[in-house]
């Protein structure tokens, strides 16, 4: 069967995490991802966080399945004509340098387009236009600009980083789409076009909520259902808070059985209008039906700590499978707090294709992260990572270099 993006060809110069996110899932829809590497060295996630000496990180491992590796020098006079062939073959060009990188490697929006005027470039920077437009940007610094680490922890602690990548594969998984939206709209201008995302206004559309609760609260100067309702003070910020949904269904994350020894046995517990009369007699307390302090979800709002309170003294009762499966038949919402053990080992997930167990010439299996969007006409199968410069000569063949070609580029370190 076909693939999503067949006959669609990458030029990936991405490194680290954030572009090769974004390349990663155009392979993964079907797109020729080539992506370019320094011989001798490559992606520095190669021999970051490595667990096995000499052989290819999971860093690197689980962000570059389906793509071919290249190794080139941009630098060397021959290999800058490589990637000219290159950029004239290929329909998009991602990259995620430092601000000016790729200009002072000789592509500029202008060289490329007068070498492939349909050529897409896409790029992922750390801030957009404005006073911080050259500044280097990593995960936790786009979560701390774009209002993610303001928002996250207790009101009585300091600020919070999120450990999902928001910033990284956040912003990789925004310029995919943008990628997908230029191509689809050159089928009717002709023309290349440039994409980018940064990461501090990816990470801000991911917290779009908590810039709805700003203006709500310059507006009214409290937040109803946040846990400082109604005995805490609000400043002129949106705070932290906690465990809250952040929405109109207030949450919380409970204690369950074994919870003393167990970091994670604990469930993230809704208390939900609608089933409000099923959360009282599933935790045995009915009388809270008839009493007005908890008769409406607005008459419950200044209670919901000592709401959750009681319930939890009910989930400490239970594991948090056991609470998952008796307020599942009262389609209470909740859900587990599971722990990466847990994930790795559910075999839902594999049935999915959510995890995919990986076997890699020099490190063996190991498992990763499938695609998370599914077509039915399009599946995503899963494969290695390239080896550095795996397939440097299978690319350069397809470019029309002759075998003594190839030959004398390598003699000449172009490649």
């Amino acid at each position: 069967m076909a693939k999503a993006l067949d006959g669609v060809r990458i030029l990936d110069f991405t490194h680290v995490q954030s572009g090769p996110t974004c390349t990663q899932l155009l392979a993964w829809f079907g797109a020729d991802v080539i992506k370019v590497e320094r011989a001798g060295e490559g992606d520095i996630t190669r021999g970051q966080l490595r667990d096995i000496p000499d052989v290819d990180s999971l860093y690197f491992t689980m962000l570059n399945h389906n793509k071919r590796s290249v190794t080139i020098d941009a630098k060397n006079p021959k290999g800058k004509e490589v990637l000219e062939a290159l950029v004239k073959k290929c329909d998009v060009l991602v990259e995620n340098f430092a601000p000016g990188a790729l200009d002072r490697m000789g592509f500029t929006w202008e060289r490329i387009q007068a070498l492939n005027p349909r050529m897409i470039v896409a790029s992922i920077k750390g801030f957009g236009p404005g006073p911080y437009a050259d500044c280097k940007v990593y995960e936790n610094v786009a979560q701390c600009a774009g209002g993610a680490a303001s928002t996250t922890g207790f009101d009585d602690g300091p600020p919070l980083v999120t450990g999902a990548q928001i910033g990284d594969s956040g912003t990789g998984l925004h310029l995919a789409l943008g990628i997908v939206t230029a191509l689809y709209q050159r089928n009717t201008t002709g023309r290349g076009q440039l994409v980018t995302a940064a990461m501090q206004d990816g990470v801000l559309n991911l917290c779009r909520v908590k810039l709805r609760d700003q203006q709500r609260l310059a507006r009214t100067g409290v937040m109803e259902e946040y846990p400082q309702y109604p005995d805490g003070k609000f400043g002129e910020a949106v705070p932290r808070a906690g465990n809250a949904s952040g929405g109109g269904q207030p949450g919380w994350i409970l204690k369950c059985k074994g919870w003393e020894t167990d970091p994670n046995a604990y469930i993230y517990f809704i208390t939900q209008a609608p089933v409000w009369k099923d959360i009282c007699k599933v935790i045995g307390r009915e009388e809270w039906l008839t009493d007005p302090r908890y008769a409406t979800p607005k008459a419950r709002l200044p209670h919901l700590m000592e709401i959750f309170g009681e319930i939890e003294k009910w989930t400490m009762t239970k594991t948090k499978f056991e609470a998952m499966d008796l307020l599942n038949e009262h389609d209470v919402p909740c859900g587990p707090i599971l722990s990466m053990k847990e994930i790795a080992e559910e075999p839902s997930l594999r049935d999915t294709g959510t995890i995919v167990e990986i076997d890699h010439p020099k490190r063996g299996k190991y498992l990763s992260v499938g695609n998370p969007i599914k077509l039915s006409d399009s599946p995503s199968d899963v494969k290695r990572s390239p080896l550095l410069g795996e397939h440097t000569d299978e690319v350069l063949a397809e470019l029309g270099y002759s075998r003594q070609q190839i030959d004398e580029l390598r003699a000449q370190r172009a490649i």
